[in-house]
């Protein structure tokens, strides 16, 4: 699908009924610290905004992903979409577009958010995390905060869409045995919260 229609797809059915915790739980380790959504617990947990950003470079469509330094307070050292915790005042959308100009530079004005996929919650840190999709007609040129990415990875969304990159591996977290999916790019390993989002963003996609 190349980026024109891909962008029409988007539009057209991002704001309709999406897969949410459903398609989310296809990428969740298990067992996962519990299976409690957004909506069950949005009483006490924290806001955050991300930007799920896609572009077309070179006759394909990219998404940016970064790997947070391990000086950022949560998630340290982990593959994340840019953005950030919620403030006071400010609508989810702007959370999103302002972590992402804080992090990587790129101008609010530049991008052309679409909608928001399905709130996440994440129990270890408290977090509900609310995905927000945007868009940029050309290749992000990227001025990275170092404090707080490491490094930004530019993921070509057929690769995650071919399930050939989709694997499990057993991994030891804590002190226990927890089967982990993830989407596998590069020698990256894209799991957890991540994961989760972009399992709904596919199935839109392939929809």
């Amino acid at each position: 699908m190349n980026y024109k229609d891909l962008t029409a797809k988007l539009e057209e059915r991002i704001n309709l009924s999406k897969p949410g915790l459903k398609a989310q739980l296809s990428m969740c380790p298990e067992p996962r610290p519990g299976h409690t959504s957004y909506s069950e617990d949005k009483s006490h947990c924290k806001k955050a905004g991300v930007l799920v950003l896609f572009y077309p470079w070179r006759k394909r469509t990219y998404l940016t992903l970064t790997i947070r330094t391990d000086s950022v307070f949560h998630h340290k050292n982990q593959i994340s979409f840019p953005g950030g915790q919620n403030e006071p005042g400010e609508s989810i959308q702007e959370t999103a577009l302002r972590e992402t100009y804080e992090e990587l530079g790129l101008p609010p004005e530049f991008i052309r958010t679409i909608g928001e996929l399905t709130p996440l919650y994440v129990p270890p840190s408290n977090f509900c995390i609310y995905p927000i999709v945007g868009t940029m007609q050309e290749r992000p040129v990227y001025k990275v905060r170092s404090m707080e990415v490491a490094e930004v990875i530019e993921t070509p969304l057929d690769h995650l869409l071919d399930k050939r990159n989709l694997r499990k591996e057993i991994w030891t977290r804590g002190q226990k045995e927890v089967k982990v999916p993830f989407y596998y790019f590069g020698g990256y390993k894209i799991w957890g919260a991540t994961a989760m989002i972009l399992a709904e963003f596919l199935e839109i996609v392939r929809s």
